[in-house]
């Protein structure tokens, strides 16, 4: 075991000013000590929120990660391996004996990794270790695109049209994709992240991409099944945030816009969605709560939806995780999400209902890569020499685990930051985005700090109401 003292990062004025909103009840059950299971900016996420209800922390880290900000911020620290996360961060059995060496009585998966591993979250159970997320049947359900959609269809919550059936062959989803109509998607039903996806205009097209999609699936996912749906040309990504506590309650706080996408990975995110009617809004709320419902939910979980043009929703998926976004959602809610995944995993109920939740303002959230957008986005590698923050102050926010001097490996994913601004309107919040951005110093390796202030500035995204095609890059 490696224990090391703490080094302060620098966070948000807000993650100080929730303190005293969210001081911990006495008489309440809640965590002496959790083992955080992930690495970088999401780790030293959760290890604020922890600090400030007075619970220990137990970081892992690859060699990779020996000298990194959620290593020093930690109570304790335990190394797990070589840098490949399939040798580290992946060993879900060394997690736990790790969790059990240190006396942590919970697990908090952070996103990405085994955040949304029904195998692991099965795996704490079993060891009596509790799972900072949903049940494990939750996982399961929501893992399987197929399953997903005849849950969401039980439950009344509209889908794409589409065919996810047992008969895989040619023929038939030939057959499918007739009688839906080009454009189709063909989707990896274990799929994520845009992976096993392919676009078909024509049925003279459809063999080669569905052979290259079963051959992805294949490759990333080990199962070579597949769905198809209709192709919609010009839809908005609109998610909804919904929370389930293990007292049967779930309320939704409300929807974020993640339509500005680059290869079907987020670029910005906002919250409430721009040109959303309240009618609108209820609506897909109650469809939200209803999916959360249908599987049992509880913990922090969001509701994916395509918005058509004539406001059409249709069921996406459910990512059964805290979302990289959520900052944003905190920022509107004034809620402290991680804050209330321990409570509810602590067996708390929530302490809100949802007439209690209102709107306040608006935020934008732009993600610091290092990457080159001028070299079809290549990731960058290496120390970061120089850095200069925006002032950070009530309505402007840095999430990050990496300070000057500290170096990004070309073992993980290569965000950096992510910037969040809030305001009290939309246009304010995109003006204060991109002063912020034009503040934000990185020496050292690429960023694509210009790109995203480019975008944020454009014309069509100032409008709002952008659909997923608006970045058609690479």
């Amino acid at each position: 075991m490696l224990k090391l003292g703490r080094r302060a990062l620098t966070s948000s004025p807000l993650v100080s000013r929730w303190s005293s909103s969210f001081a911990r009840s006495e008489g309440t059950p809640m965590f002496s000590k959790i083992l955080i299971a992930n690495r970088g900016e999401i780790a030293c996420r959760v290890q604020r929120t922890a600090k400030k209800l007075g619970v220990r922390t137990v970081a892992v880290y690859s060699d990779a990660d020996a000298n990194a900000q959620h290593v020093k911020m930690a109570d304790e620290a335990y190394r797990l391996g070589p840098p490949p996360a399939a040798e580290s961060y992946l060993l879900f059995d060394e997690i736990l004996r790790i969790a059990k060496e240190s006396g942590a009585q919970a697990i908090h998966p952070g996103y990405g990794f085994l955040s949304e591993n029904a195998a692991f979250a099965k795996a704490c159970a079993t060891a009596g270790v509790e799972f900072i997320g949903p049940p494990v049947a939750a996982i399961e359900a929501m893992g399987s695109k197929s399953a997903s959609k005849d849950i969401m269809i039980a439950a009344g919550v509209p889908v794409t049209p589409g065919y996810h059936g047992d008969d895989q062959s040619f023929e038939r989803i030939k057959a499918e994709s007739a009688k839906i109509g080009y454009p189709v998607l063909l989707k990896a039903v274990l799929g994520g992240g845009g992976k096993g996806m392919r676009i078909v205009d024509r049925e003279e097209d459809l063999k080669d991409n569905m052979e290259a999609c079963v051959r992805e699936a294949k490759a990333s996912f080990a199962s070579t099944d597949i769905l198809v749906e209709k192709y919609l040309r010009r839809p908005r990504h609109v998610e909804l945030q919904i929370f389930g506590d293990k007292h049967g309650n779930v309320v939704h706080l409300f929807e974020r816009d993640c339509s500005v996408q680059r290869r079907h990975q987020k670029v910005l995110e906002e919250a409430p969605a721009p040109h959303m009617s309240d009618a609108l809004r209820k609506k897909m709320g109650d469809a939200a709560v209803a999916a959360a419902k249908a599987v049992g939910y509880v913990g922090a979980g969001t509701v994916e939806f395509l918005l058509d043009e004539d406001e059409s929703f249709y069921f996406m998926e459910m990512n059964t995780r805290l979302q990289v976004e959520h900052p944003v959602t905190e920022f509107i809610t004034k809620q402290d999400l991680v804050e209330l995944q321990l409570k509810v995993a602590a067996g708390q109920a929530l302490p809100v209902r949802q007439d209690d939740l209102r709107i306040h303002g608006h935020a934008i959230e732009a993600r610091i890569y290092a990457e080159n957008p001028y070299n079809n986005f290549l990731p960058g590698s290496g120390t970061l020499h120089h850095l200069r923050l925006p002032p950070l102050t009530d309505s402007v926010r840095v999430d990050t685990g990496i300070l000057q001097g500290d170096a990004v490996s070309i073992f993980y994913d290569p965000m950096i930051a992510k910037l969040v601004v809030h305001a009290p309107t939309r246009k304010e919040a995109i003006q204060g985005l991109v002063q912020a951005l034009g503040q934000y110093q990185v020496v050292g390796l690429p960023t694509n700090i210009e790109f995203v202030a480019r975008t944020a500035a454009h014309p069509e995204f100032i409008k709002g109401g952008v659909d997923t095609s608006f970045l058609l890059v690479g």
